[in-house]
């Protein structure tokens, strides 16, 4: 099933926002109302989807510039959902809390949703469709959700708003601990990163084929949408090789990725917009920090400038 037919939305291209920049992150610092115009300004030439990742104070300022100045875009509206069990399996040691830690989290994950489902409500003309999380229930995340409880969030969504909802996750989840969620998700969304399991560029895509094939030919029934896809540029050995990443293996990959999904008709939100400093490690290589197509100053990378050849300032 195309994904057209359930998202009611023309094809377009499609990329992953998150607006933090240096000495920004999560909880605060947010970026300001004119960084997040800039930013919008800028990808408003090339893309018309932009993910959102949660309902945070740095979501409704990003909703407030596109109604406010009139722009072209519009929003898959995300909501970051905390630990709701420990996953004591998480190889890099987090995703463990106190028993006062997970039943916070159960309560604000509840208020999160309802306020994903007033900010569908709010601008129901620029949010085009929902997610009830984001990678929370992989084997190896470090805020594990149950699938019982993201199927009661999918619910809830379904019920008090009219746009249609998902729930974002690497594609290996779909193929057997996701099989409940299959039938409450309006589109299924996966994530596909090769290069994060050590597969050289010349692989890059067909591996990434083969992940979205794999799931959509079990569910036919479902559109199946590409919601994180990218290739960083610089790594620290720290499960990605040095070697098997840089802006010409980046431009590569992304070219290949948008003109596959373009020839098929699969809407892909590329990972991601810009460089975000806050993630990962103080290394300054930790790989999470450089799956931009932008730095973090909004200077565009290789693969971004023959698009943009008169730099951002």
């Amino acid at each position: 099933m195309k994904y057209t037919q359930v998202l009611n939305i023309p094809p377009g291209p499609a990329i992953c926002y998150s607006g933090f920049r240096d000495g920004q992150k999560p909880g605060g610092p947010y970026p300001t109302y004119e960084q997040v115009k800039e930013d919008l300004l800028i990808l408003s030439n090339n893309w018309k989807y932009l993910r959102l990742y949660d309902c945070d104070p740095h979501a409704e300022t990003v909703l407030e510039v596109i109604k406010n100045e009139g722009l072209d875009l519009k929003v898959m509206q995300g909501v970051y959902i905390n630990a709701e069990m420990n996953n004591f399996g998480c190889p890099w040691g987090g995703g463990v809390f106190s028993e006062e830690e997970l039943d916070f989290n159960k309560s604000r994950n509840e208020l999160m949703i309802q306020k994903l489902i007033n900010l569908a409500n709010q601008y129901s003309d620029i949010i085009c469709c929902t997610s009830a999380g984001n990678e929370a229930c992989v084997d190896w995340t470090d805020h594990y959700v149950p699938v019982e409880r993201v199927i009661e969030f999918v619910k809830n969504i379904k019920a008090n708003s009219k746009q249609p909802v998902t729930f974002c996750e690497n594609y290996v989840p779909w193929y057997n601990k996701l099989k409940p969620l299959v039938e409450v998700v309006d589109f299924i969304s996966i994530h596909t990163y090769p290069v994060w399991e050590h597969k050289h560029i010349h692989e890059g895509l067909e591996y990434t084929k083969q992940n979205y094939y794999s799931v959509a030919r079990m569910y036919p029934h479902k559109p199946v949408v590409i919601t994180e896809a990218g290739w960083a540029t610089n790594a620290n050995g720290m499960g990605i090789h040095p070697n098997n990443v840089s802006e010409e293996l980046q431009a590569i990959y992304y070219n290949d990725l948008v003109n596959w999904c373009r020839e098929d008709d699969v809407l892909c939100f590329v990972f991601e917009a810009f460089d975000e400093p806050w993630k990962g490690s103080s290394d300054v290589f930790e790989p999470e920090k450089h799956w931009g197509l932008f730095y973090e100053n909004r200077q565009p990378k290789l693969v971004m400038q023959d698009l943009y050849s008169q730099k951002t300032e």
